[in-house]
């Protein structure tokens, strides 16, 4: 058993030192897929949460959607190189002569980071993984190096967002729904103002998505990658895109929407097509960028492991990858339900057309502020998008109860996450006498 853990995590050149972290290499493996479980019970549950609310699909067929979609994303287009530590928040060079403290602190941060996830998910709270990761990652430098191991203006960005991006989603979702309302929904003839204005909205979802798989650059879609955009190209894929979404919704609107007097069900059943369309993206989205939250920390284990040195990016082998997806795959069919119904059923009702309002403006808000470099978390923006949606009616529509107790968990994520690592990290360290 030994000599195959030797081959596994060092390869044919085993160091002096692979005794010592023989044990942290299995830990580590162990609490990744955990962290992977945790992710896909809490983060990729919201991505589904407005379609299971709205009855436009299942909790069966939304699992399994989305579970396809975040693990062909993590697959096809994870980042085959991760940084060090998660975000740049503690500079990786401080570990460089203690490469064996790094191992041991990312160990304790992927545990923290599960637990305080597996807490919040059994109270049904939407919260960002990737804040749980950094804040973690934050509690064990500090303990070891003091408060000059943290960029402190990166911790202070991560903060500003949870304003930024709920108000971004919940401005944005309100604007949209208050737009589709008036031109749709409540117009003299709602027929005719579906066939009129949601072949726009489709040539909108469509030139949404082409341009942000653009912008955001999936890192291992060889045709984006590498290729520097002209205005020209940019506007002419996005206009080809935005044509396609144009003429599908011409055809399912016919084929839809019948005359029925003020009849909404055709219009709705369109909706229910764009909002499944968005929520599929922001799946396969999350699994493209965010299962680094989970198989990152393992990949700078590994790589520290190998070498006995600390690298700023680190290669992320296939399997890890598969790893990591097939974790948020299965996290989210056995738990994903409770985040679920949190966001889609308890916060405000959720009809079609507002779940297509708050999917589009998500995935629009945190396009846009990842492109100009601003942390954003999907979390919070998606939350905040189903506020806008439910403001449109009043206060009245909201559960400010469970808006509050949503606000703080965000507020309690960073500390306590990493107060957990600073915990795990301690006994860890007891017990293995690294």
């Amino acid at each position: 058993m030994m000599d195959f853990l030797y081959s596994f995590f060092y390869g044919d050149s085993v160091p002096a030192y692979a005794d010592q972290f023989i044990f942290l290499g299995v830990f580590a493996l162990i609490f990744a897929g955990y962290m992977a479980w945790m992710i896909g019970s809490n983060d990729v549950a919201n991505a589904m949460a407005t379609s299971v609310g709205s009855k436009a699909l299942t909790y069966r067929k939304a699992v399994l959607i989305a579970a396809i979609a975040d693990f062909l994303g993590a697959v096809l287009a994870g980042g085959t190189v991760t940084d060090t530590v998660r975000k740049g928040i503690v500079n990786s060079g401080v570990f460089a002569n203690d490469p064996d403290l790094l191992i041991l602190g990312m160990v304790a941060a992927m545990l923290s980071a599960g637990v305080w996830l597996h807490l919040a998910t059994n109270f049904g709270l939407p919260v960002s993984t990737t804040h749980s990761i950094v804040g973690a990652i934050v509690g064990f430098a500090l303990l070891i190096y003091g408060f000059e191991a943290v960029h402190w203006g990166k911790v202070g960005s991560i903060v500003t967002s949870w304003v930024l991006s709920p108000f971004g989603g919940g401005l944005l979702a309100l604007l949209m729904y208050m737009l589709i309302r008036k031109l749709i929904l409540t117009a003299a003839d709602p027929i005719r103002a579906m066939r009129i204005y949601g072949p726009m909205l489709g040539a909108l979802t469509i030139w949404m998505i082409v341009l942000s798989g653009i912008w955001k650059g999936f890192k291992k879609l060889k045709v984006i990658e590498g290729h520097a955009w002209t205005a020209g190209e940019l506007v002419l894929v996005s206009a080809i895109a935005a044509v396609i979404g144009y003429l599908i919704l011409v055809f399912l609107i016919r084929r839809f929407v019948r005359e029925h007097g003020r009849e909404l069900r055709g219009i709705e059943r369109i909706f229910i097509i764009l909002q499944v369309i968005t929520a599929t993206y922001v799946a396969f989205s999350h699994g493209a960028n965010d299962v680094a939250n989970a198989i990152g920390p393992l990949a700078a284990v590994l790589d520290t492991m190998r070498t006995g040195t600390v690298a700023t990016g680190v290669p992320v082998p296939l399997w890890v990858l598969v790893l990591g997806g097939a974790g948020i795959a299965l996290g989210l069919s056995l738990h994903g339900f409770k985040v679920m119904r949190t966001v889609g059923e308890k916060i405000t009702e959720i009809t079609p057309s507002r779940g297509f309002a708050a999917e589009i403006s998500a995935a629009t808000v945190v396009t846009l502020f990842s492109k100009l470099g601003m942390p954003v978390s999907t979390t919070h923006t998606l939350v905040g998008a189903v506020l806008g949606v439910g403001l449109v009616s009043g206060t009245g529509a909201l559960n400010l109860k469970i808006v509050r107790n949503i606000a703080f968990s965000w507020v309690l994520t960073l500390p306590v996450a990493a107060i957990l690592c600073v915990l795990f990290f301690v006994i860890l360290r007891g017990v293995l006498g690294i």
